[in-house]
């Protein structure tokens, strides 16, 4: 598959996805290039903000087996992965699958679970595989986690460990929807009488695989493998951090700002792919000296600077400007700043 392709086979996702979702556009490229990428989605943001009608609407429109877990106080492991059940008739035990035997996994609030049940994803999340009782077990591909939590309830919660957030590609926040958008999503709930908005499926799991593959054939220049390691180098010599970024830091940026790029049609990465993306694909990963809470010191921030900092490459080698721009590839793409 070619990156056109890709793009054209994004584009009718994302239009019939903002069915749903108005007015988000960017956060939806944003999740949607963490899928292409083939990574997981840490969606935080405040109640009411379409968190889980994201994940649905995603799944129903690329045809992807889709599961929906409320983590809870009480939500066990067995209750995710599965397990073992006696059968009373044949006498022996049968494995009964949970529902992370999915393609795209909704994990509902998973900060309201105990750490030892939020564990029980790590194994799928990073191997694609779940072992239950000494039996491994390969989880369907694609396989996707999308997680929410909320962001200003903390009793009762378990915040995610580090360890946990890592293996996260990206966290992402709806947001507010502007005036005008939000009167029409009321304008539209009114004219369709019901709540649910029926989307169409324009992909399926098979052709959503293809994409993966051929943004894994997206060029990252020299230049820019040096930048995305001085970015995560940056953080980690930030006087404002006790633990920066780790390589698997680094190998986010490459993953996202690749599927970015494919988004935009292009075959090659350039600095405001990493740009774009380098708050997204850091800030969670960073632990923030404690005491600057009371400074209302962000891990964007620290992001932030490190983009001002750190040295941004040329856009492209010249031999490659001259040719996408006579085939116009380049029409419309942002200069890094």
């Amino acid at each position: 598959m070619e990156v056109g392709e890709v793009r054209a086979h994004a584009d009718r996702v994302l239009q019939e996805v903002e069915r749903a979702i108005v007015g988000k556009r960017a956060v939806l490229e944003l999740i949607l290039s963490g899928i292409l990428a083939d990574g997981h989605v840490l969606l935080e943001d405040y109640p009411g903000l379409a968190k889980t009608l994201i994940a649905r609407s995603f799944a129903q429109s690329m045809k992807l087996v889709f599961a929906r877990v409320q983590f809870t106080p009480d939500l066990m492991p067995s209750d995710i992965t599965g397990s073992s059940i006696y059968n009373q008739q044949s006498g022996e035990f049968q494995m009964r699958r949970g529902p992370i035997f999915t393609n795209l996994l909704l994990g509902d609030e998973i900060n309201r679970s105990p750490p030892k049940t939020q564990a029980a994803l790590l194994e799928g999340m990073q191997e694609r595989q779940v072992t239950i009782e000494g039996h491994t077990m390969a989880l369907p591909r694609p396989f996707l986690v999308m997680a929410t939590q909320n962001p200003i309830e903390y009793e009762g919660t378990y915040p995610l460990p580090e360890a946990q957030l890592d293996r996260f590609l990206l966290r992402a926040s709806v947001g507010y929807p502007e005036p005008a958008d939000e009167e029409r999503l009321v304008r539209e709930r009114h004219l369709r009488q019901r709540d649910e908005v029926r989307l169409t499926a324009v992909l399926d799991g098979p052709t959503l695989l293809a994409c993966q593959a051929a943004v894994e054939g997206v060029l990252v220049t020299d230049d820019l493998f040096h930048y995305m390691v001085a970015l995560v180098g940056a953080t980690r010599q930030s006087q404002r951090v006790l633990v920066g970024a780790s390589p698997r830091g680094s190998l986010a940026l490459l993953r996202l700002s690749r599927a970015r790029a494919a988004l935009m049609g292009r075959d090659f990465v350039v600095p405001d792919d990493v740009q774009a993306l380098a708050v997204s694909a850091l800030a969670h990963r960073l632990t923030l000296r404690p005491e600057l809470w009371a400074q209302h010191i962000r891990a964007s921030d620290v992001i932030d600077e490190c983009l001002k900092v750190v040295p941004v490459p040329p856009t492209l080698p010249a031999q490659m400007l001259g040719a996408t721009s006579a085939e116009g590839d380049l029409e419309g793409t942002p200069q890094p700043r």
